[in-house]
C-alpha cells in the first residue's frame, strides 16, 4: 500500500508542475493573441510601422493591451478582431473588452461577450472612435471558475494521500494481532480462549466481556456508541437489560487495571472508548 501511496504522491507532484506549465503556457498564448489584435487595429489604420507595446497581465484574468502611437478605430472591427483572435488562440468565450482613455483614464467604450449570445451586450459599434491614445483591457470571466476547477483537480488527489496516510497512522496504533492475540498496553487478548494474558497471569472472561472487549479493541482510541456496543453484543442475542454494559463495562476495567497506560472512558451521552496511551 505504501507503494501505492508513493506513486500517487509522486502523480500528484507532477500534475502539479504540469498545471503551472500550463498557466505559463496559456498566459503565453493569450499575450499572442492579444498582439494580434493589436497588429489589425494597426493596420486597419494603415500604419505597418508604429508597434504593439508589450501585452501585460494586469490581474488574475486581465490583460492590457497598449500602443506606441494615437489611433482610430471602429468598434465593431475592434469587436470582429477580438472575436477571432481569441477564437484562433482557443481562448474563453466570455469575456469583456474596455477601450481606456490614456490621459484621464474614462473608458471610450467597453462591451461583454457571452458564449450564450443573447446575453451579450456591444452597444454603438459603428461609431467610430476619434483618434487619440487607447489602452485596450481584455478581462476573461470564466477564467476563475476554470482555475478553481484545476485546483479541485489537485486537491482531490492531496486528500485521497492525506486520508490514506491518516489511516496507515491509525492502523499503527490499533491493537496489533498476533496471530489469535490482540496486543492491549502489556496485556494479550486471546478472544478466543476467551482470556486475557497479562505477564504469566491469566484472567478468564465471560462471552459478554469478550465480545464488548473485541469491538473496543476494533475501535481503539475511537468512541463505540452504546447503541451499538448494546446492539451488537445483546440484542442480536436476546433483550438487553437496562444497565448491562455498564456492569460490563466495569467488570473490564478491573481486569485491565494491572496496566495504567489502558482506560475505558465513558464519552458521556455517547459511548465507551479503549484507550492507550504509549509510555
Amino acid at each position: 500500500m505504501k507503494r501505492y501511496a508513493y506513486i500517487i504522491l509522486v502523480l500528484f507532484v507532477t500534475l502539479i508542475f504540469s498545471s503551472c506549465n500550463r498557466d505559463d503556457s496559456q498566459i503565453e498564448i493569450t499575450k499572442i493573441a492579444i498582439r494580434d489584435i493589436g497588429n489589425k487595429l494597426l493596420l486597419s489604420n494603415q500604419d505597418s510601422t508604429s508597434l504593439v507595446l508589450p501585452v501585460t497581465k494586469i490581474d488574475t484574468e486581465k490583460y492590457q493591451l497598449s500602443f506606441q502611437q494615437e489611433l482610430s478605430f471602429k468598434p465593431d472591427e475592434l469587436v470582429t478582431f477580438v472575436k477571432n483572435s481569441l477564437a484562433k488562440a482557443n481562448l474563453p468565450g466570455d469575456y469583456r473588452v474596455e477601450v481606456i482613455q490614456c490621459n484621464d483614464y474614462e473608458v471610450a467604450y467597453s462591451y461583454e461577450i457571452k458564449n450564450n449570445e443573447e446575453e451579450s451586450i456591444i452597444p454603438c459599434a459603428g461609431r467610430a472612435l476619434p483618434l487619440n491614445c487607447y489602452t485596450i483591457q481584455i478581462g476573461f470571466e470564466n477564467g476563475k471558475e476554470q482555475s478553481s476547477i484545476i485546483y479541485l483537480w489537485l486537491i482531490v488527489p492531496l486528500l485521497l494521500i492525506l486520508g490514506f496516510l491518516y489511516r496507515q497512522k491509525r492502523k499503527s496504533i490499533k491493537p496489533s494481532v498476533d496471530h489469535l492475540f490482540y496486543t492491549i498496553g502489556n496485556y494479550k487478548f486471546d478472544k478466543d480462549q476467551s482470556k486475557l494474558l497479562y505477564i504469566e497471569k491469566e484472567i478468564g472472561l465471560s462471552k459478554k466481556e469478550c465480545e464488548l472487549l473485541e469491538i473496543l479493541c476494533d475501535n481503539l482510541n475511537d468512541v463505540v456508541k452504546r447503541d451499538e456496543l448494546s446492539k451488537r453484543v445483546w440484542e442480536d442475542h436476546g433483550v438487553f437489560v437496562g444497565r448491562s454494559l455498564d456492569t460490563y463495562i466495569s467488570k473490564l476495567r478491573k481486569k485491565l487495571n494491572e496496566d495504567t497506560s489502558i482506560k475505558i472512558t465513558n464519552v458521556h451521552g455517547v459511548g465507551y472508548k479503549l484507550e492507550v496511551t504509549k509510555e
